[in-house]
């Protein structure tokens, strides 16, 4: 679980199946020790991970990643120039517990991740 300790939600706004969200990211985060040393880049797989952890914010439930039909980073997030982030997103969840999700990580110029998903909610 990457909320909390390497990124903080500032802002959540959630209307129908349409999500914003101000993230803020750890530039002192373990993980840029080794990804990369005196270069942080933010890694693919917790770009997407983040989005993930919004969405169950937002739907209350764990979810498990069943598909990323399409995944595409457009630009590295170096956590030291771009501590803030937007995430904007929109989901379809079926009454089988499947989410379809599309997405995005951006700022003001620039969009770093684009990405479409399959996801199913996890019950306990």
């Amino acid at each position: 679980m990457l909320k909390d300790d390497f990124f903080t939600i500032k802002l959540l706004e959630s209307s129908g199946n349409k999500v914003q969200a101000l993230l803020e990211l750890n530039p002192a985060h373990r993980i840029f020790e080794g990804h990369f040393p005196g270069h942080p880049v933010v890694p693919g797989v917790c770009m997407m991970q983040m989005i993930k952890e919004l969405l169950e914010v937002v739907v209350g439930s764990e979810t498990r990643l069943q598909k990323a039909d399409y995944l595409k980073f457009l630009s590295i997030i170096d956590p030291r120039k771009n501590r803030t982030i937007r995430a904007e997103f929109q989901y379809e969840l079926s009454d089988s517990g499947e989410i379809s999700l599309t997405g995005s990580l951006l700022n003001e110029a620039t969009i770093y991740l684009k990405c479409k998903a399959k996801l199913r909610l996890i019950f306990s």
